[in-house]
């Protein structure tokens, strides 16, 4: 196979080829595409339209004015310069997604404006002590701040609203979403008390107008309700962009993907497009969402206790299947976890999830039915620590304690990072006494994806024709696979651009090429946290939950940094002091003796370095251990 994509510089072809070592062949782009739009569009302000009737791609609505232009002061700063993108070009700019699972947000800016579709957080992975989720480094967007004009939301999952409340203090922008993913993001505004910023309810047949860009939304059938793909009209011509979807033609709660739009776009012409890549290794099709109902409404009928069934909080359509199987099995539903109990009780205002009166409780009443009448949907599928299934399972759920005859099904796959997690949770659950069933363990139809596979992805590519392509939403491995399949279903090898995260490419009627590199650092949210905490801290946690910490105490006098006092030795996590009062002893003595051949008087900064080297080598030479060693000189 041969690529031709936009990395510009030898270290990222290196790590193109490193993603596929089948990928070979020249790195320049080209191929054309429809003109600019013309100016007046470049001036008119974000508003939504809505069309009556069929959908007519690209017609040009009246949108109501604004008051004033949109507009958050500071300066256009860093980076390639506004006045370098061209009339007629247009910049993409992945900020996140691109080389994980999560994360997702992507930039889209012209000469005037800027829109961002998605904004999304990132789980953290086993190494990652103390985080509870990665967002964006926004820097790029910071010093463009006056261009923003809208988000632009696909759907309501957490790797795509979850870091709109760290993001909309500093960038406030208008947010464009469904009926379900506003519900979802107000839900997470209210709890981080942000105020005041505009949402507008999107539908299959709404327009946004934003400057000199453009957003169509259509429906595509994911594992939640009212998730879109976007189509942007921008001066460089036609962007598609899916967002998470798949090929389900009996979706729950929602509308099949719209195939008759994308073939619509694509006979018009489809400059680029950027399309789903989590299963672009998958071959053949993913199963439908109405499988599972069936699957989980057999636990419920034959399961001889309790069934506790946990997903994501955001799988609304599930819940309403359990809802509906609870019934069936003459069960009732008790939600449990603070983001699942939120989640459920906006739904059904909203009327997304619908159950006669008694079928939904709180779970402080589960106690009061039969074992086998009782269902109980909780958070915790990914193995989250302080989620609902994982304190079940360590017998630390304030409401549910787990015991024999429960039935626990796992309705998730674990996401790329939390296999380790997940099998824990199975671990303890099984030990408690608990029945698992999950899918890993041949559990059938627990769980189905929400992503297309490789036949669905050539069906969309096949419809849109695009003359560019770049694969979003997916690691490595997936990035590339579905390189290959757009090159198989004849886009150009040279129009195929492998990217990663903070790629500035910049797109236009000539070709496109990556021309600049934004920031895309992983920012770590650790509580109330934002940002603090570095590599090096997670280094400095790392080495903590390795191999523990032994800590030297010394007093000197601070006048003439004479010892005096004998050195004190504590340790916290390090099983050779903390198992060994003989080691502990040794390690006091080493220390003394040290001090004593080094008896004339140091600065403390200087006894603080030797302490640490003396004792961290006498440590190693002992143990085999390395635990950090923190000097501590007390001046007196």
């Amino acid at each position: 196979m041969t690529a031709s994509t936009a990395l510009t510089s030898a270290q990222e072809v290196a790590w193109l080829r490193s993603c596929d070592p089948n990928i070979t062949g020249s790195f320049s782009v080209g191929g054309s595409a429809s003109g600019p739009r013309d100016a007046e569009r470049r001036a008119a302000v974000c508003s939504p339209s809505r069309i009556g009737g069929a959908f007519q791609p690209g017609r040009n609505l009246a949108a109501p004015a604004r008051a004033e232009r949109l507009g958050y002061g500071g300066d256009v700063g860093q980076g390639v310069p506004v006045s370098s993108i061209p009339a007629d070009g247009l910049r993409v700019v992945p900020l996140g997604g691109l080389g994980e699972i999560g994360r997702n947000m992507m930039v889209f800016e012209t000469r005037d404006d800027i829109v961002v579709v998605d904004a999304g957080i990132l789980f953290p992975s086993e190494e990652m002590h103390g985080i509870d989720y990665i967002i964006q480094d926004v820097t790029y967007l910071l010093d463009r701040r006056e261009k923003l004009r809208a988000y632009l939301i696909t759907h309501g999952h957490e790797d795509h609203i979850g870091a709109l409340p760290h993001l909309l203090t500093d960038l406030p922008a208008p947010i464009y979403a469904s009926r379900l993913a506003q519900g979802l993001i107000g839900v997470k505004l209210r709890n981080a008390n942000i105020r005041g910023i505009e949402q507008i309810q999107v539908t299959d047949d709404t327009v946004v107008d934003c400057g000199s860009i453009t957003a169509e939304y259509f429906p595509v059938a994911h594992s939640i309700p009212d998730a879109m793909g976007i189509a942007l009209r921008t001066p460089a011509g036609i962007v598609v962009h899916t967002g998470d979807f798949k090929i389900d033609h009996t979706p729950v709660m929602s509308v099949p993907t719209d195939l008759n739009r994308l073939a619509l776009y694509g006979e018009e012409g489809v400059q680029l497009l950027c399309s789903d890549s989590t299963y672009a290794d998958t071959p053949g099709h993913t199963e439908s969402e109405l499988s599972v109902g069936e699957a989980l409404e057999h636990v419920m009928l034959t399961a001889p206790g309790r069934v506790i069934i946990a997903t994501f909080a955001s799988q609304i359509a599930r819940v309403q299947q359990i809802v509906d199987g609870a019934e069936n099995a003459g069960r009732t539903v008790f939600p449990t976890g603070r983001s699942m109990v939120q989640n459920v009780k906006m739904a059904r205002e909203l009327n997304y999830i619908q159950a006669p009166a008694g079928a939904i409780r709180d779970i402080g009443q589960h106690e009061n039915f039969p074992d086998e009448d009782v269902v109980i949907v909780c958070t915790g599928g990914q193995g989250e620590p302080m989620s609902a299934l994982a304190r079940m399972s360590m017998g630390d759920h304030r409401d549910v304690r787990i015991k024999s005859g429960d039935t626990v099904v796992m309705s998730s796959n674990p996401i790329p990072g939390n296999e380790s997690a997940v099998n824990r949770t199975i671990d303890n659950l099984f030990r408690v006494g608990a029945e698992v069933r999950y899918a890993q363990g041949g559990a059938a139809n627990v769980h189905v994806r929400g992503h297309a596979a490789q036949e669905e992805l050539k069906t969309v590519l096949g419809l849109v024709k695009p003359r560019h392509f770049i694969p979003v939403h997916g690691e490595h491995r997936h990035l590339a696979a579905h390189v290959k399949l757009a090159q198989a279903m004849g886009v150009a090898p040279e129009n195929t651009h492998l990217l990663r995260d903070g790629a500035v490419f910049e797109l236009t009627p000539r070709g496109g090429a990556v021309v600049d590199e934004a920031s895309a650092a992983y920012v770590f949210v650790d509580g109330m946290s934002v940002g603090d905490v570095d590599h090096t801290v997670l280094r400095d946690r790392q080495h903590l939950a390795t191999d523990g910490v032994v800590v030297v105490v010394v007093t000197v006098d601070h006048e003439t940094g004479a010892v005096v006092a004998d050195p004190d030795v504590v340790s916290r996590g390090f099983t050779g002091l903390d198992e060994s009062p003989a080691l502990r002893d040794r390690t006091a003595e080493a220390l003394h003796d040290m001090l004593a051949r080094d008896s004339h008087p140091v600065e403390a900064a200087a006894l603080h370095e030797i302490v640490k080297d003396e004792i961290s080598r006498f440590l190693y030479r002992e143990t085999r251990q390395r635990p950090m060693v923190l000097p501590v000189v007390v001046e007196v």
